[in-house]
């Protein structure tokens, strides 16, 4: 069964100027080109022409995943480096400013735009989105509302998102925070089943408040292209392992979801006050990463991250056997005693103000280390 779990990563990138460490607001067409020609359909361009998405093909197991998400960051750094450029893998740049940006020249982009504004026009974000298969007869929406509950452990160890606009947000995921200005994100009501979801998608669609279902952008969601859900809380991770970590955490709980369908003592997500509770959990994992005090909906205590991830653990046990993802419960471990990217970010920042250099050239020395994490 375990091989049936079959899942997908999409990465998305900053453009960086390997001199001065800014985005690069317009990348040539000769880049895109080359990338193209070299990435296929695996590359993606995204709302900002300072972006660019790389998609995995399907996966099987964790080593597929750190073996394709090198090799395609490292073509694409390999093409990038060609014009003068890098690729950071985090939720925001550090000295990116969004005023500056120009947008991708496509249909749905200009669409965004025009819809949305300013909304649109400050998302200067990249995220790490995961696609974990489910297996057919199992109701998506009644699994989305079981997995739910880890969302804010997810996002906590991807965190990498502190400095918005040259300047430190105090948060560990601002990118959250920002993302939080567009409709129909966050984390998801509780719907019953799929057919109560589809209602809600073709009542917005026949009122014309969406063109389709792609244009809800929860924290989790059942694609509408694949037989998956998809997790989509998460910053880029500079570091490859920390992505396919958080991945195989994402399977594995979806895994068990599985396994556990036709148990009629299954833990499921009824309570609207829980899913409160996960959006307490979801501001703490924005603001404080994995430091935060976690609220435990069943004892009402504030716990810590890593007894939130004992929990995963126990919870997802056969799973965890399943796909021998030990592995990923020890990583995530070590990112909770050592801290997430947004916390490497601020002590180089900080070696760096203490060294003498003004806050400008202590932010280009943090994109500096997130373009070598991210090259690895």
């Amino acid at each position: 069964m375990a091989t049936r779990v079959r899942f997908g990563i999409e990465e998305e990138f900053f453009l960086t100027d390997l001199e001065t460490g800014a985005v690069v607001s317009r990348p040539s067409a000769a880049f895109h080109a080359a990338a193209r020609d070299a990435l296929g359909d695996f590359l993606s361009h995204e709302l900002l022409q300072c972006q660019i998405e790389l998609k995995t093909p399907i996966l099987q197991v964790s080593a597929e995943a750190i073996e394709s998400l090198t090799a395609g960051r490292r073509r694409l750094f390999g093409i990038a480096s060609l014009f003068d450029m890098g690729i950071v893998a985090a939720g925001t740049h550090p000295l990116a400013q969004w005023r500056s940006q120009i947008p991708t020249s496509e249909v749905r982009y200009e669409e965004l735009l025009d819809d949305f504004q300013i909304i649109a026009q400050r998302n200067l974000l990249c995220g790490l989105h995961v696609h974990a298969e489910v297996h057919e007869g199992i109701d998506r929406i009644q699994l989305m509302n079981r997995v739910m509950r880890w969302l804010p452990l997810f996002l906590a160890l991807s965190a990498s998102s502190p400095y918005w606009a040259r300047q430190d947000t105090g948060l560990m995921s601002y990118r959250q925070a920002a993302y939080d200005e567009w409709p129909r994100t966050g984390i998801p009501r509780l719907f019953e089943d799929e057919l109560e979801y589809q209602r809600y998608v073709g009542t917005l669609v026949r009122a014309r408040a969406i063109p389709d279902e792609s244009f809800i952008w929860w924290s989790i969601r059942p694609s509408s292209r694949y037989p998956t859900i998809e997790l989509r809380i998460t910053d880029s991770c500079p570091r490859v392992i920390d992505a396919v970590c958080i991945a195989e955490l994402f399977r594995v709980a979806v895994l068990q979801e599985c396994l556990d369908a036709d148990r009629v003592d299954a833990t499921s997500l009824r309570d609207g006050i829980e899913r409160l509770l996960i959006e307490e959990n979801r501001w703490r994992a924005k603001r404080f990463g994995v430091r935060a005090k976690w609220l435990d909906a069943e004892s009402g205590l504030n716990i810590d991250l890593s007894d939130c991830l004992s929990q995963l653990a126990r919870r997802c046990a056969n799973a965890v056997g399943e796909l021998q993802a030990d592995w990923a419960f020890d990583h995530a471990r070590r990112v909770i005693a050592e801290g997430s990217s947004a916390e490497r970010q601020r002590r180089v920042f900080s070696e760096g103000r203490a060294a003498g250099l003004t806050t400008a050239r202590a932010l280009r020395r943090v994109v500096q280390a997130l373009v070598q994490e991210t090259r690895g």
